[in-house]
This record gives structure tokens, C-alpha cells and sequence, in this order.
């Protein structure tokens, strides 16, 4: 019965927490990018209450969304209209039920992963992500609008031919580390040398393809202004949009989590953290390193996308299939026979 509570609470808090942080991440995404076009930006709601930054502004954007008038054409699917919406915010949602957002192990006082030791982790994380792309062409086709039906073609042909440098990319650490389990990659890395140093060709190819799967840019072109409208989603308002609106954030999220864990050592502090350490302020401490390398990255994806111009279509197909995809081969074959000379002669 503890067992099921503590479940729950995990569940309850990290979607609330994760709800939050979208929240106050397009804030941070929308200061970056008046940043970046030398203008303003966000900076007055709150100040009525002395609160500073525009701190209120997330509070205002979800309520207008909350409060816009929900239009559903006549002429949609209205059942796979409105189920699109809720398959992109559960696809984006349930893959963080095996993420570590901390040390994991039986000598840990907390465990910070809802559902620690799954051996599977990093495949069930890629099979449930891999959902979100029905979503999408549920959304272009239910919408009975050509503009949002095309950008579901090029938003799923997208998804699917970087699914494969995504998954290939990652198997060179999963052959070093002997391991699927996140928090197992982790430990390797704690024990050895960070995944960007031996796999840097990987983690290049992951980074690459984890822009095109989260529709960021130079990679967001289902939702082009200039030639799809809006893209899948040009039939949709207020919450309905909100909710891929969500689903995309909550995608940005996991991939920064697992770029660190997988490649940047996780809550891995050289010369002061190691995985020996497992008391109480340890474990904050390590949630609190891990976070922050977290957040490093979410803020490089931002500027990445206020910064490199979109793709053409052809150039983002051509990149995955005559680039990216042998490349991903070469790095996996080369990391395989290397880890089989190594457990053959040295181990």
C-alpha cells in the first residue's frame, strides 16, 4: 500500500512540477528570443504587484488560452479531432515514468524515478515518444483542411526518418554501458568518462535528430507560416492548441534529460559527486547538478532556434536519409567491433 502511495505522489509531483516548467519555459523561450531580435519582450505583468521579470505572464497566457472561445469546425472528424490533441500530451507526458531525475539505486535514501530499475528504460522512452507522431496525422486528417493535412505528411515523414539516427545513435552508449537502464548509463559514466567523450559522433547525431523530433528549429516544418498556414494544427484553438502546444515543450524537456544523462554524465559531478555518496544531501545535491545541466541545454535549444534559419523540405530529407542515417550505421558498427576487441583482449 506505501508502495502504491509513493507511486502516486511521484506521478503527482512530477506532473505538476513538469506542468509548471513548461509554463515558465516559454516565458524564458519568449525573453530569449526579444534577446536575440533586440526588442523587449515580456515585462509588465505582475509589476502591478511588484512582482519583477513578468513573472505573471505564464498565469496570463494560460488563462487566455483557458478563455478563448474553443472552435470546432462543422466539417472536422470531431472524435479524432479531439482525440489528437490528448495522444500528443500523453505521448509527451508518460515517457517521464522512467526517466532518473536523480540517483536511483537500492542504497539511495529517495528513488527520484517513478519507476526505478526498469532494464528497458531508454527503449520504452523511444517507443512511447514514437506515439506522439498519430497525434499529428490524426490532427491533419481529422481537420478535413488540405494546408493542415499536408503539414501532417511532412510532419510524420519527418518524425519517422529521424527516428532512426535518433535510435541508432544512442546504441553506442547502450553497447558500452552493457546496459538499457538509464540510470545504469549513469553509473558507467561515473565510474569512467562522460558518453560525449567516447561517443562524440553520437551525440552529435542525437542532438541533431532530437531538433527534428520535437519540431524545433531549423526542423519546424509542419507548422511553416509561409506555405502551411499552421500546419496540423491550423484547425485548431484556445486549450486543443494549448495541449500541442504542451506536448512540444514536454518533448524539449525529455530530450534535454536524456542528452545529460546520456552523454553528460547525468548528476555526475568530476572530483566532487560520484556514486558512492548516498546520503540525504548527496541526492539534493546531484538533483540539483543534474537540473541545472538540464536546463543549460533547454536554454542552448533555444538559442539554436531564435538563431539558424528553417530547412527546405528536400534539405531535411536529404540530411536524414543520405547523411545522418549512414553515418549513425558507421558509428555503430565502429563502436560495436571496438567494445568487442576491448572485452575480448583487455577485460
Amino acid at each position: 500500500m506505501l508502495l502504491v502511495i509513493g507511486i502516486v505522489l511521484k506521478i503527482l509531483i512530477v506532473v505538476a512540477i513538469s506542468q509548471g516548467t513548461v509554463a515558465y519555459l516559454i516565458l524564458v523561450e519568449r525573453k530569449v528570443a526579444a534577446y536575440a531580435q533586440d526588442r523587449i519582450g515580456p515585462n509588465r505583468a505582475g509589476s502591478e504587484f511588484g512582482i519583477p521579470f513578468a513573472l505573471l505572464q505564464p498565469l496570463a497566457d494560460g488563462a487566455k488560452m483557458l478563455l478563448k472561445e474553443d472552435v470546432v469546425p462543422k466539417y472536422v472528424t470531431k472524435p479524432l479531432y479531439i482525440l489528437a490533441p490528448w495522444i500528443a500530451i500523453t505521448a509527451a507526458m508518460i515517457g517521464f515514468a522512467v526517466v532518473p531525475f536523480g540517483p536511483v539505486g537500492p542504497d539511495q535514501i529517495i528513488n527520484f524515478q517513478i519507476a526505478p530499475n526498469v532494464n528497458i528504460g531508454i527503449l520504452y522512452v523511444f517507443a512511447v515518444g514514437s506515439l506522439a507522431v498519430y497525434g499529428v496525422i490524426l490532427a491533419g486528417w481529422a481537420s478535413n483542411n488540405k494546408y493542415a493535412f499536408i503539414g501532417a505528411l511532412r510532419s510524420s515523414a519527418q518524425l519517422i526518418s529521424y527516428e532512426m539516427p535518433l535510435g541508432m545513435s544512442i546504441l553506442g552508449m547502450v553497447l558500452i554501458a552493457g546496459s538499457l537502464d538509464l540510470s545504469t548509463i549513469v553509473d558507467w559514466q561515473d565510474r569512467h568518462v562522460w558518453g560525449v567523450f567516447v561517443q562524440p559522433l553520437g551525440f552529435i547525431l542525437f542532438f541533431v535528430s532530437a531538433f527534428a523530433e520535437t519540431n524545433r528549429l531549423p526542423f519546424d516544418l509542419p507548422e511553416s507560416e509561409q506555405e502551411l498556414v499552421g500546419g496540423f494544427h491550423t484547425e485548431y484553438s484556445a486549450m486543443k492548441f494549448g495541449m500541442f502546444f504542451l506536448g512540444e515543450y514536454l518533448h524539449v524537456i525529455t530530450v534535454s534529460y536524456l542528452t545529460v544523462i546520456l552523454f553528460f554524465g547525468g548528476w555526475d559531478l568530476p572530483y566532487f559527486l560520484d556514486a558512492e555518496q548516498t546520503g540525504l544531501i548527496s541526492a539534493i545535491v546531484k538533483v540539483g547538478v543534474l537540473l541545472i545541466k538540464v536546463g543549460l541545454v533547454i536554454l542552448f535549444i533555444m538559442w539554436i532556434r531564435w538563431t539558424l534559419p528553417r530547412f527546405r523540405y528536400d534539405q531535411l530529407m536529404d540530411l536524414a536519409w543520405k547523411s545522418m542515417i549512414p553515418l549513425a550505421l558507421v558509428n555503430l558498427v565502429a563502436t560495436a567491433a571496438i567494445v568487442q576487441l576491448i572485452r575480448t583482449y583487455w577485460v
